[in-house]
């Protein structure tokens, strides 16, 4: 029987190997004659046996030459695939295949937990159905050498002390200059990308009518949206190529199938450079063409490819040492952007916001608690970040008043509006973690804040902190996106304008197909649920919640969404 170390050391080495080996097979354009357009390899998971196949599949689908130079990695689409083990090998003989589009700063990764307890769900019942979480084409640029290494000291010595991980060293984070072939990175792109990896990879047009659902996560139910109502021939008047016809039903992750934002307000944060849509489609492209504008969503600290990477070398940790006492906030180098992103994530009011002290470093913390101090909705003050894993233990605790005081008009849906809370005594004692199962138990302490308001309750936790960590430190596609194109969103802002309303070519094809519409209960439609939807509810759920939530809840009863989906799939002829 393999210890968990073992089953870790298995993981690296896998991962690593996945990785060099999906470099190799990528990095040479163009094509080389016998050389295979299609690769999929195994994932080693420390997870838990489930009864759930996953592999990555990666598929070479070049951009039009007018995108210009690019890396020849960003000639290929990729997607998780999950499967039953004991399913067909072929995805054509499936039952049913859900494909997810992530959403905005969303990578594949962060379907993990969604997709296998979905699959898993589903062959319960006798159904063998499989889920592609796809990864938009941007994240081609990302480098998870580091991360695949499984430790995170190897790992901040990759992207920080230049030292070399199986005979590779980081190259550094993208910059704005190499960006240029992403300006026409928009939704038209991104919904041709989907298309073409559909007919690739199931090339009749029938099973894809019958047996796809098509559907996504926030942004990703937009996209839906747009995919639903394209035209991929050019020609209106024949119809089999048509969005609505590459689907048998749709699904919406705390989203909507629709191409409107309106539904996403609070997902995306203000502080990301977005340029002013008052400018007009015309304007807003030359800056991006010229770069006047960024060509990814970023911000100089907080929200960028070095702060994403952070997650994931966070998650790392949990995953390997999840009640060790964590080494991270000491071992990172100190530069503007992770010292600002630590001060506006770790901070117990605007004093220490703006003196630095105490820091993070400054307080004893276990890796669990280091990740849920970065993802839990009473820690993290970024709505769409949030998900609901557990809360503090070990120690005192007090109410963390920034960027806005706990109970005040300052909550606002982008901090979100949980209590927040932070360690009281830096130098004291080790402060652990209680997942999300733990919340309420008989040893529970209950902490309130200062008026006496509970911070959290059993109801309120969904998420388990370790599936999480496995789902950002594991993951051979990556759980967030580091170079989110910006020209998606600008497009779909300006969604009447000729140029991109010129895309929805099949209006009716939004409700063409059944739809399926699951919404978190503190989500980003808290308060303004469309009745007419007639949505399912995940009571407790915040927004990442719909991707995170373990498979069996506080009351004993399984996962809402997962259920849902498997009880979607089985229903639809």
């Amino acid at each position: 029987m393999k210890t968990s170390r073992s089953r870790a050391r298995t993981w690296r080495g896998a991962a690593l190997a996945v990785l060099l080996t999906a470099g190799a097979l990528t990095a040479a354009a163009p094509q080389a004659q016998g050389e295979s357009a299609r690769t999929e390899t195994s994932v080693v998971s420390t997870r838990p046996a489930d009864g759930v196949a996953e592999s990555v599949v990666r598929v070479k689908v070049p951009l039009p030459q007018s995108f210009g130079a690019r890396p020849g990695t960003c000639d290929w689409l990729s997607y998780l695939r999950y499967r039953a083990t004991d399913g067909p090998r072929a995805s054509a003989d499936a039952d049913r295949i859900l494909v997810a589009q992530p959403g905005i700063l969303e990578g594949a990764g962060a379907f993990d937990s969604v997709a296998r307890n979905t699959v898993s769900r589903a062959a319960a019942s006798g159904r063998h159905i499989e889920f592609w979480a796809l990864d938009r084409r941007s994240n081609c640029l990302e480098d998870p050498t580091g991360i695949a290494s499984g430790d995170q000291h190897t790992a901040v010595d990759y992207y920080y002390r230049g030292k070399a991980v199986g005979g590779r060293t980081f190259a550094g984070f993208v910059g704005k200059d190499r960006l240029g072939w992403m300006a026409r990175l928009g939704i038209e792109q991104t919904v041709r990308d989907e298309h073409d990896l559909l007919v690739a990879e199931l090339p009749d047009q029938g099973v894809r009518r019958s047996k796809v659902l098509c559907g996504g996560h926030s942004l990703g139910g937009v996209i839906t949206g747009y995919f639903a109502t394209a035209d991929f021939d050019g020609n209106p008047a024949t119809t089999a190529d048509a969005g609505q016809n590459q689907c048998a039903g749709y699904f919406a992750l705390d989203t909507t199938v629709s191409t409107s934002l309106a539904d996403l307000s609070g997902s995306i944060p203000d502080d990301t450079n977005l340029p002013d849509i008052g400018l007009g489609y015309a304007v807003v492209q030359a800056g991006l063409d010229s770069g006047v504008l960024s060509r990814s969503l970023s911000a100089p600290v907080l929200l960028n490819p070095e702060t994403m990477t952070l997650l994931a070398i966070t998650g790392l940790g949990a995953v390997r040492d999840p009640d060790g006492e964590a080494d991270l906030p000491s071992y990172l180098p100190s530069n503007v952007n992770i010292e600002a992103t630590n001060r506006f994530l770790f901070s117990k009011d605007t004093a220490t916001f703006l003196t630095g002290s105490p820091a993070v470093k400054d307080f004893r913390l276990t890796n669990d608690a280091v990740l849920g101090a970065l993802m839990d909705d009473n820690s993290v003050p970024l709505a769409f970040l949030q998900s609901s894993v557990g809360f503090f233990d070990g120690g005192p605790i007090v109410d963390k008043d920034f960027p806005a005081a706990n109970g005040s008009s300052g909550q606002s849906q982008l901090f979100g509006v949980e209590y927040k809370a932070i360690p009281a005594q830096p130098h004291g004692p080790l402060y652990t973690w209680r997942n999300y199962d733990r919340v309420g138990a008989a040893d529970d302490p209950g902490y309130r804040s200062a008026d006496g308001t509970p911070f959290t309750g059993a109801g309120k936790e969904v998420t388990d902190i370790h599936e999480l960590a496995r789902s950002m430190g594991e993951q051979p596609l990556d759980f967030t996106e580091q170079y989110f194109p910006t020209k998606l969103v600008t497009d779909i802002e300006l969604a009447t304008s000729p140029q991109v309303k010129q895309l929805v070519v099949h209006p009716e094809g939004l409700t063409a197909n059944p739809t399926l519409t699951v919404l978190a209960g503190d989500g980003l439609l808290a308060g303004r649920i469309p009745a007419d939807l007639h949505p399912v509810i995940a009571p407790g759920y915040q927004h990442l919640d719909v991707l995170t939530a373990a498979p069996v809840q506080n009351d004993g009863r399984p996962e809402v969404v997962s259920t849902s989906l498997a009880a979607f799939a089985a229903t639809l002829k």
